[in-house]
């Protein structure tokens, strides 16, 4: 048998957690010596112990868990259980980490307000283009909607290119519409590689050409996309200050993407037209 400390050590609970434990009747010890009231337990007590924690861990009450501890729930049921729950933290985990990093790229676009020159801007044409692409629709336009989209856009469309032996001709884009249903804010986001006139892709690719932008305010973003807010910003201040109006989504021309995205340069190509 094992002291109540010496039990607490091998299960990586506190005495007075297991204190609590006999106090509800979750987990008694498996003898109290009846003059001092010492508990002791024994080692396969550990494995009603490893369950309680468990169950606690996966949002159960205590109340619950003596629950389904009395009706015997199996070693499979209970792997179920935990492997659910790991699923739902791993997914919770995403997510926080996705709106940490939203909330990190608003304050770097806040802090570089008005240190970024919009002599940077320019204006410039932007030729038709024959492009292979894939699209999809994405919820918003917010960062955390685009980019679970946009990236697995590209991987799927690179292979389909690769399996027909089609090789692009220059950078990649990114262009966006609203969805035809698109009241609640949802987006199609289209991912393109411009590819020879002659080129034939099947694998579900779609070949289009995008019509010329005959005035495009453009400026050239550095590093991730996840922080391009403070550039688009920047040009969205270009086109107030200087006369002209939006025509609508910007294009993302993904000059040059090394593995490291620090290194990512990524020209923002916005149509305009003077007020």
């Amino acid at each position: 048998m094992f002291s109540i400390g010496d039990f607490a050590r091998h299960g990586r609970v506190s005495v007075r957690m297991l204190r609590h434990y006999d106090a509800v009747g979750l987990l008694r010890p498996a003898h109290v010596d009846p003059s001092s009231g010492y508990r002791s337990y024994e080692a396969v007590q550990l494995a009603r112990l490893n369950r309680v924690i468990a169950l606690k861990e996966l949002g159960f009450t205590l109340d619950q868990v003596q629950k389904i501890l009395d009706e015997k729930v199996t070693t499979e049921e209970l792997r179920g259980m935990l492997r659910l729950r790991r699923a739902e933290l791993a997914a919770a985990r995403r997510t926080a980490d996705a709106q940490l990093a939203q909330v990190e790229a608003r304050l770097r676009t806040i802090e570089s307000e008005g240190t970024m020159s919009t002599h940077d801007v320019v204006v410039k044409s932007v030729p038709a283009v024959r492009v292979a692409e894939l699209s999809a629709v994405a919820g918003g336009f917010e960062p955390e909607h685009i980019g679970p989209v946009v990236g697995p856009l590209f991987e799927n469309l690179c292979c389909r290119l690769d399996e027909a032996g089609v090789r692009p001709t220059g950078p990649g884009l990114a262009y966006y519409e609203d969805a035809p249903e698109g009241a609640d804010g949802s987006i199609v986001v289209h991912a393109a590689m411009p590819v020879a006139s002659d080129a034939a892709v099947g694998h579900g690719v779609d070949l289009v050409v995008l019509p010329a932008v005959e005035s495009a305010a453009t400026i050239v973003h550095r590093g991730p996309m996840d922080g391009v807010l403070g550039t688009l910003q920047t040009l969205a201040h270009w086109i107030d200050d200087n006369g002209y109006t939006s025509g609508g989504y910007n294009r993302e021309l993904y000059l040059e993407c090394p593995a490291d995205r620090a290194d990512w340069v990524t020209e923002l190509q916005e149509p305009v037209t003077r007020v």
